[in-house]
């Protein structure tokens, strides 16, 4: 009931409490999740006021508003989200909006591009950030709304931009080079949820996850079992908690593939729907992903 009323609230406040915008005030632009809020922060710099709505391990697919997210929100120019589904109810409040200017990244994607999911009212798995390619192309997107926004910034936020695209070929680049000395048999990814079957896509890995495409699915017994016996079948060595998803998932997979004898190790925690702590290389985009490459590669060897 008391979430029901924050997002009434939330919503009264996006029709009737717009404020109008003083001459040479910087744009005012909040971010869902913290990888967005991080490439945000590439392009528009010092020259926006940027506010992101989810931090360090949170779960976007279980996130619900606060009530200190409600100036955040009704106070905004533009807000940037990923779509598809990913951050559940608040995607119904931004759809609804007025007077705000709500932006899903995810559209500017090929939707033909993306893999499926009937676990989404979107119909794709939402967890787009895990393809490099997509992520350039979702920075080329921001970098012409931010533009649009303030024309008189486009040089800058082009110039960000060109900057921060060289260092995602850079990236891409090194994680082909990492990938490469793991045979490609070994390329068996198994973690609390599905959350990186674009990355499994992009760089040759079969991924299973045991919670499925969102964390709000239960994983049972059965699907316990049957993981399990995917695991010893396929000689898995190490298994992954993510930083988002409570560990008692995957220790609970790990005893029941141990108690039938085949020894699996948890290989290390990967930043799945959120990166790092800020300030640290692992909350950054980059930083995040090296990390996750690097870990994934050193326990599958």
């Amino acid at each position: 009931m008391k979430n029901t009323i924050l997002f009434f609230i939330i919503a009264l406040l996006f029709i009737n409490c717009k404020k109008e915008k003083k001459a040479n005030e910087k744009l005012n632009v909040v971010t869902t999740t913290s990888m967005i809020t991080d490439l945000v922060k590439n392009i528009g710099g010092e020259h926006i006021n940027l506010q992101g709505l989810m931090g360090s391990g949170v779960d976007p697919h279980l996130y619900k508003a606060s009530e200190g997210d409600v100036s955040k929100l009704a106070n905004a120019d533009i807000i940037f989200y990923n779509g598809l589904h990913l951050e559940g109810k608040l995607v119904e409040v931004f759809e609804k909006m007025k007077n705000i200017k709500t932006i899903a990244i995810s559209d500017a994607l090929d939707k033909n591009t993306l893999i499926g999911s009937e676990y989404f009212a979107s119909n794709y798995d939402p967890h787009i950030w895990f393809n490099v390619t997509y992520w350039k192309q979702a920075t080329k997107f921001i970098t012409d709304k931010l533009s649009e926004a303030i024309p008189e910034k486009k040089a800058i936020f082009q110039t960000n931009s060109a900057s921060y695209l060289k260092q995602l070929d850079a990236l891409q680049q090194e994680l082909e080079t990492t990938i490469k000395s793991l045979p490609k048999e070994k390329r068996i990814l198994v973690t609390a949820h599905d959350a990186f079957n674009y990355f499994g896509k992009a760089f040759n890995f079969k991924v299973v996850g045991l919670q499925g495409l969102s964390t709000a699915t239960e994983a049972g017994v059965q699907d316990v079992q049957k993981l399990s016996s995917f695991i010893i079948e396929n000689d898995v060595k190490s298994i992954f908690i993510e930083s988002s998803v409570p560990k008692r998932t995957i220790e609970a997979l790990q005893a029941a593939v141990n108690s039938k004898g085949h020894n699996v190790t948890i290989g290390g925690s990967l930043y799945s729907d959120a990166l790092g702590n800020a300030g640290t290389i692992e909350g950054t985009y980059i930083g995040m992903f090296k990390y996750n490459v690097n870990t994934i590669v050193n326990a599958l060897k």
